[in-house]
């Protein structure tokens, strides 16, 4: 089983005002199957996502702004929800056991971006990552980055390496934990990696407007998965070519916003 370290983004759920029609999108996107994960007559809903039998996201139900929505793995949510204060965010819910599966709090930073934390039970956290159709990273952008690493860097342990070029935070030892579990092959995949890649957990960007956790699912070819989701009732935000990846940005019907990501590396790597 994939296990996720303090610090590391986990798990991505989105919450819609209209749960089957989310299901819908989302089937048609990226070939997920569903599984209701609440009993009927509970008066909610959490559908978890999966791909070739592991879970790789949810949908749940939700009466405020569509939006995706990332978990941070800890230790202990409570010890963890007592030090968001002292750095200057605010604890807006919890810390609150979901049953078996764990314990989360939700938090907002001192530049609004919101988060949940994720204390594991038996839901470890996303079971397939970084394939085509799953989720592949979580993106602060936020309009002060070192402001918000005196936030997540003590939070967290998120570290910002200039050596690693822009926007890369890593969480020291993530990389050994890989390579112990699921991984061992990290090191031959990453041969022509700078030094610290293989601790990268999350992005950080210096973007104007609200601070946010953008969420990045991978894709075959960012065109295709692009058209897919405007067949499906998406809206197409804007499009950007990179020397890694070509990505696209998406509002999905009921208007929370993704991110399309083609891995796209330069020749010889």
């Amino acid at each position: 089983m994939r296990t996720y370290p303090h610090g590391v983004p986990c798990w991505v759920d989105t919450e819609q005002p209209d749960v089957d029609a989310a299901l819908a999108f989302y089937g048609a996107l990226f070939g997920w199957e569903f599984e209701e994960r609440l009993p009927p007559g509970s008066g909610e809903r959490y559908v978890v996502a999966s791909l070739g039998g592991k879970d790789v996201a949810a949908v749940a139900s939700g009466a405020g702004l569509p939006e995706w929505i990332t978990y941070v793995a800890v230790d202990d949510v409570d010890a963890s929800s007592r030090g968001v204060p002292d750095l200057g965010g605010e604890v807006l819910d919890g810390p609150t056991t979901v049953g078996p599966p764990g314990r989360t709090a939700s938090v907002r930073d001192p530049q609004g971006a919101t988060f949940r934390m994720w204390e594991p039970g038996t839901r470890l956290g996303a079971q397939r990552v970084n394939d085509p159709g799953t989720w592949n990273f979580s993106v602060l952008r936020t309009p002060d980055v070192a402001r918000a690493l005196h936030f997540y860097g003590p939070l967290f342990g998120w570290e910002v390496d200039p050596d690693l070029g822009a926007g890369m935070a890593r969480v020291e030892g993530y990389g050994d934990h890989l390579a112990r579990t699921v991984r061992p092959e990290i090191d031959v995949d990453q041969k022509n990696a700078p030094p610290g890649f293989r601790d990268v957990v999350a992005g950080v960007l210096e973007a104007p407007g609200p601070a946010r956790h953008d969420v990045v699912f991978a894709v075959v070819d960012r065109d295709a998965s692009a058209a897919t989701a405007e067949r499906a009732g998406a809206t197409v935000l804007s499009t950007e070519d990179g020397e890694w990846t070509r990505e696209a940005t998406v509002r999905d019907p009921q208007g929370a916003v993704l991110t399309l990501s083609q891995f796209t590396p330069p020749e010889g790597f």
